[in-house]
């Protein structure tokens, strides 16, 4: 049964179109490693974005041009979620979500909205509470990206409202804060447009993905992970991008050195976006530290690439050692039906994906466990 509620929040909050049934997703389009398998955990999930995992098991997702957030419930433990609830509707982009002492916290672009007790209260949100502002409201990388760190703090990512352009700070870096907005500090520069934070399961250290500039031709720059083991690290944009190659316009008199590094050059163009640890025992354990990133897929290449999850292999140091596809299908030639958005790590331990293009949810599982 898909239940749809309405949270009565000041603006209009509207039931969103359906998307396609399950049985129209061209599941057999996807291609894993041996092994693995994907199903459907959820489709009329419209333009599925972020995802975030409840104490209860309960998926939050966000969304950016639907303007809604959803909840998503497996009740039974089958694999496949047989209730969705609409916790609000028409927000500004509401893309960024994540869950912390039973409240789900929800990026919507200027603002940070928190709805508290929200899993007991999912066919009745309540009404939410402004956990910050003052963000930019530009629309120009404009989503608010948001996760709680080990350190009980909320970081924040603000894109640079633009292809390439210098601006000051909050643009062009992850913000960190306590979870009411206060306290706000600068934790990483440099940085263009972040649309995935992820925390290393075993040292706390910050991970991001971020989106390489445009116009610098079909395979330049490479697209980014990067790694931020400390505060006030500097990734180089405007003036140098993938760790080596300098900007035309903004990189004279600049030494990419001077910078942080990728940890990970990304494929040119793929626009990473959502990624996660894989910190559970489903999977054989060779995926076990291994990092999963959705990478949405080009929109300026003369031969479209991404539209995949892929696999960064992890040493015993934390080193990349190896980037590789993991999930692929979705594009077909120069034809796409769907474009992975985000990834996390289910309490089973599968792997769920969302599709923005496709209104999906898959779930990834393996065969034979551990």
């Amino acid at each position: 049964m898909i239940r749809r509620m309405l949270s009565f929040l000041p603006c209009f909050c509207l039931l969103a179109a359906p998307a396609a049934p399950a049985q129209e997703v061209p599941l057999e389009r996807l291609t894993a490693p041996p092994g693995f398998a994907v199903s459907v955990f959820a489709d009329n999930v419209p333009n599925a974005r972020a995802m975030a995992l409840g104490a209860e098991g309960t998926v939050f997702v966000g969304s950016r041009n639907a303007g809604n957030v959803y909840a998503l419930a497996d009740r039974d433990g089958d694999g496949r979620a047989e209730e969705r609830f609409l916790i609000a509707g028409g927000l500004p982009a509401p893309a960024g979500v994540a869950f912390r002492d039973g409240s789900l916290y929800v990026g919507a672009r200027a603002r940070i909205l928190r709805y508290d007790g929200i899993e007991s209260r999912l066919d009745s949100p309540p009404e939410p509470v402004v956990a910050a502002d003052g963000f930019p409201t530009d629309r120009h990388h404009g989503l608010r990206t948001i996760a709680f760190g080990p350190d009980g703090k909320l970081y924040v990512s603000v894109g640079a409202p633009c292809n390439v352009c210098e601006r000051a700070p909050p643009y062009g870096t992850i913000l960190r804060m306590e979870a009411d907005g206060s306290a706000r500090e600068v934790f990483a520069h440099g940085v263009r447009n972040s649309v995935g934070l992820a925390f290393h399961p075993g040292t706390g250290e910050l991970w991001f993905t971020d989106n390489g500039r445009d116009n610098l031709g079909d395979d330049s720059p490479p697209c980014e992970l990067n790694r931020a083991p400390e505060a006030g690290l500097n990734f180089g944009f405007p003036w140098c991008h993938g760790g080596t190659i300098r900007d035309p316009s903004f990189g004279g008199g600049r030494d990419c050195a001077e910078f942080a590094a990728p940890a990970q050059p990304l494929g040119p163009h793929v626009a990473p976006l959502g990624l996660a640890f894989y910190d559970a025992a489903a999977f054989p354990e060779r995926y076990r530290g291994d990092i999963f990133i959705a990478e949405h897929g080009s929109w300026n290449r003369s031969a479209k690439i991404g539209y995949r999850v892929t696999r960064v292999v992890l040493d015993e140091t934390g080193a990349a050692t190896d980037y590789r596809p993991f999930v692929t299908g979705w594009l077909r030639g120069q034809s796409n039906w769907g474009r992975p958005a985000d990834v996390i790590v289910a309490p089973d331990g599968a792997l769920l994906i969302s599709d923005d293009q496709a209104g999906v949810i898959y779930r990834v599982t393996h065969a034979g466990g551990g």
